[in-house]
């Protein structure tokens, strides 16, 4: 997949409730993967199609939390496919992927 940047989806993400406690308190971000097969690296953000709507708390679990590496899987990867498919329906999913 190429490497994306788009504005919207990272806007869009904050209108979102938290897709993985389901929270709406105004801490909703674009929580983006810590995955290097994303396309993480030092220093470098993974590619905006690689985002969960996350609130605070959820956010701050999945990168530095206490749960298991494979909890933190769990909880992104489970959250990122239920605000893809809000991408996806809003329209704003990119193209080329």
């Amino acid at each position: 997949y190429p490497y994306v940047r788009d504005k919207r989806i990272l806007e869009f993400c904050r209108t979102l409730r938290c897709q993985s406690c389901g929270i709406d308190n105004g801490t909703i971000v674009a929580a983006h993967s810590n995955q290097s097969i994303h396309g993480k690296g030092r220093g470098i953000k993974a590619s905006d199609q690689y985002v969960a709507a996350l609130c605070y708390s959820c956010h701050y679990e999945v990168d530095q939390g206490r749960a298991s590496r494979e909890g933190k899987l769990l909880i992104w990867n489970s959250a990122h496919e239920r605000t893809k498919a809000q991408i996806k329906a809003a329209g704003l999913w990119p193209e080329s992927t």
